[in-house]
């Protein structure tokens, strides 16, 4: 996930872009919100600061102050620096940015755009750095040390932001150069950043008179707070909570590897010889698909989906009705009639009412697919009664929520003949990386080399780098991986910019990476995943692609800083190269005989693509329409709970699941702007994605040359240098349909809706 762009490296101040899967690609979550200009939570104004770099002796001795050095374009100064060290270096580099916007703000001469806009672009550099790898702490080693250090700066932080777009000496520089653009020589990339930074100023805040700036201050100095507490209440919940299995027997029907890995967790957590079910979703997951333990199932479920919602001291409810009351309040004095109207004003979708449309097109078929999955579900239930109570209480014979993926393993195994189990042995976590690089070689021509000589420092011994590669052996970037759980890492699996690519000032290579939270088992045995897992990892490195492949001067445009409904076209369009035999035949291996996975079992997958695709869309787009209606209530008092309750009964949610992100716990949307009134963004973004992947098929097929490069030249090369709709229809030729979505789910395609175009013969 990552939160609107931020303006130019001004505000990268939160450079590690979170890019975190959780819409339809089932089994991810999201990590933390990052900053964003008016709109994250940094979304305030700076705070002021006595500190600064030049006098302060403590701060020019600072680590996290000096310039990255090393190979590859300078490396982040993991073992260098304390925890201790970032309060101080935040608030110097905050002071450096604030003296940098000064000077740009207060320069004599008449407003160009390399005196102002390309200015601040190189502006703010000891910030990019040190809220890089602050961005990195508080996401992956957010112990109680950086806990204590994110509530103080977190409105410190926001409060740059406002502080920048609300100097009006600053953005009258910005409008003048913005009048001026389309007759001052500006190359369509300079002319495109003018138009990013004018509108993003606007929206936040800069046309306000003195007195409405302050009020939008004081709001954004207050969200930045409350995003902070619903962020740790969830991490501390995640953190704490388990399940502890006591015996053999409350293991019945899990897999050896999952009872490694609850082994695993139980030792970790001080309970040797016992298993520990925690509270994340890697680990709830298999244990609610295979465990015959219909008590233990509901007491995971229940630990799970309480998240932030148990009337305890973490209980997230009324901090998110505050955050409700004032982002209504805020988007009022903006000028929008509520917070999705505001946010949706500069995406893809442009209004919350064709959101609406999309979401509900897609609705009414997903709960119809639902009923008769649970349909099969309770035929298979009914006849076996084992785990369920008896026969005469018909009711409660009911398949529940924590019964879903139990039995929907069941029908899989009836209809399609396919026990995950059987695919399992043959998904390798290191393999499937292995495939991944090969599918970036095939594709972009990018090359992956590990990193093994000491020269790159990473923060964690769990983590790996990579060098990056082009066709040519030139040096595109790095690429760290950070895969397995612990304490103190957020849940979920996410991509993190650490350093956007540039050239305005010379060559500058992206560094990316992408985090998971796998369950290590036991020893050096292999860690197998299972195929929603395999596709959430394709999908990830999908968004660290788009990353390594940008190609453009300024950092404000590179990579990922895209629209939100767009960033995750790139990400999702990855997901479909896992199934390809190509890939399958090479790194699916057994991991007891290095066998590929057999060419039946391959067919089985296949057969059953749309398989469960009714309580995937069904859980997706509920948290998603939720997520709309919270925002488009304006300034209505709302109880959370009560709201999700209301809201589900009249959309007519089956009540044999949940919502994927209640409520509570929903960190897309509550730990900052980022995914705010846009979670609709994983549907948006799988029409284009779906949309696109048909256009390889149409041609020779997933590794169609021609296809792939026009792919990188149009969409993943390009950052925002161009309209991501005007973009899309370079690569594709036209503008997206639904069909592909909807045939992709195995719905009932709209009449009038246009067919698939048939392969074209080699």
């Amino acid at each position: 996930m990552r939160s609107s762009r931020l303006l130019a490296p001004v505000l990268l101040s939160f450079a590690s872009f979170a890019l975190a899967c959780g819409g339809p690609t089932p089994s991810v979550e999201t990590p933390r919100s990052s900053s964003g200009v008016g709109v994250g939570p940094s979304t305030t104004p700076v705070a002021t600061t006595t500190t600064t770099p030049a006098k302060d002796a403590a701060a020019v001795n600072n680590p996290l102050l000096a310039t990255w050095t090393g190979p590859y374009g300078g490396v982040p100064p993991f073992g260098k620096f304390a925890v201790s060290d970032m309060k101080p270096a935040l608030e110097a580099a905050i002071a450096e940015n604030l003296a940098d916007i000064e000077r740009i703000a207060n320069d004599p001469s008449p407003a160009t755009f390399t005196n102002t806009i390309a200015a601040m672009e190189g502006s703010g550099k000891a910030l990019q750095r040190v809220s890089a790898v602050y961005g990195i702490y508080t996401g992956t080693m957010n112990d109680d040390a950086v806990q204590a250090v994110e509530r103080e700066m977190a409105p410190k932080l926001a409060a740059l932001n406002d502080t920048i777009t609300q100097n009006s000496k600053l953005f009258a520089r910005i409008a003048a150069v913005y009048a001026a653009r389309e007759t001052s020589g500006l190359t369509p990339e300079q002319q495109r950043l003018v138009w990013l930074d004018y509108t993003q100023f606007a929206r936040a805040g800069a046309k306000l008179d003195d007195a409405s700036k302050k009020k939008l201050f004081d709001m954004n100095q207050r969200l930045a707070a409350l995003y902070t507490t619903f962020s740790q209440n969830i991490l501390a919940e995640e953190g704490s909570q388990m399940v502890l299995l006591d015996s053999e027997a409350d293991l019945a029907g899990l897999p050896q590897s999952v009872k490694d890995g609850a082994a695993s967790t139980a030792a970790e957590r001080g309970k040797p010889g016992k298993w520990a079910i925690a509270n994340t979703r890697s680990s709830v997951d298999p244990f609610l698909t295979y465990s015959t333990k219909r008590d233990l199932r509901e007491k995971v479920w229940k630990m799970f989906v309480s998240r932030g919602d148990n009337g305890d001291a973490h209980d997230n409810n009324a901090t998110i009705a505050e955050i409700l009351k004032v982002r209504a309040a805020r988007a009022k004095l903006l000028g929008y009639p509520t917070h999705a109207h505001w946010r949706l004003e500069d995406s893809m979708a442009k209004t919350p009412e064709r959101a609406m449309t999309l979401m509900e097109a897609v609705w009414k078929p997903a709960v119809a697919r639902v009923h008769e999955e649970v349909k099969d579900m309770q035929a298979v239930a009914d006849k076996e009664k084992a785990g369920l109570p008896p026969v005469g209480d018909r009711e409660a014979r009911k398949i529940a929520p924590w019964d879903y993926r139990y039995y929907a393993e069941k029908v899989r195994k009836a209809k399609y003949d396919l026990d995950q189990n059987d695919v399992k042995p043959y998904l390798q976590l290191e393999k499937l990386r292995e495939g991944m690089f090969w599918v970036a070689g095939e594709l972009f021509g990018l090359k992956f080399t590990q990193i093994t000589d000491g020269s790159v420092a990473v923060y964690h011994p769990d983590v790996r780098v990579f060098r990056v590669t082009d066709g040519q052996d030139h040096h595109v970037g790095l690429w760290f991986f950070d895969p397995y759980a612990r304490p103190g890492k957020n849940s979920g699996a996410w991509m993190n910019e650490y350093r956007p690519q540039s050239r305005f000032e010379g060559e500058v290579p992206v560094i990316v990476s992408n985090n998971a939270n796998f369950v290590k088992g036991a020893g050096s045995e292999p860690i197998l995943v299972s195929w929603d897992d395999a596709r959430t990892l394709f999908h990830e490195f999908g968004h660290a692609l788009h990353g390594l492949s940008s190609n453009v001067t300024y950092p404000s445009l590179a990579g990922t800083n895209v629209a939100r409904d767009y960033v995750e076209f790139p990400s999702q369009l990855l997901e479909p190269w896992l199934a390809t035999p190509e890939v399958l035949n090479r790194f699916a291996l057994h991991v007891k005989t290095g066998k590929p996975i057999p060419a039946e079992l391959v067919k089985k997958l296949q057969k059953s693509d749309t398989f469960n695709q009714g309580f995937a869309t069904v859980e997706y787009l509920a948290a998603a329409l939720v997520d709309m209606k919270l925002h488009l209530a304006a300034d209505k008092p709302i109880d959370p709970r009560a709201f999700e309750k209301e809201t589900l009964t009249a959309l007519g949610m089956p009540s044999e699941l949940v919502m994927r992100h209640r409520t509570a716990q929903f960190g897309h949307v509550f730990s900052g702007d980022g995914y705010s009134a846009g979670y609709y963004s994983y549907l948006w973004s799988e029409t284009l994605s779906t949309d696109a992947f048909e256009a390889f098929t149409e041609a020779s097929g997933p590794y169609d040359k021609a296809v792939a490069r026009r792919l990188r030249d149009k969409v993943f090369s390009v950052g925002n240098t161009v309209d991501p709709a005007d973009g899309y229809k370079a690569f594709r030729g036209r503008e997206p349909g639904i069909g592909a979505l909807m045939r992709k789910r195995g719905f009932p395609v709209p009449p009038g809706t246009p067919p698939a175009a048939k392969k074209a013969k080699p």
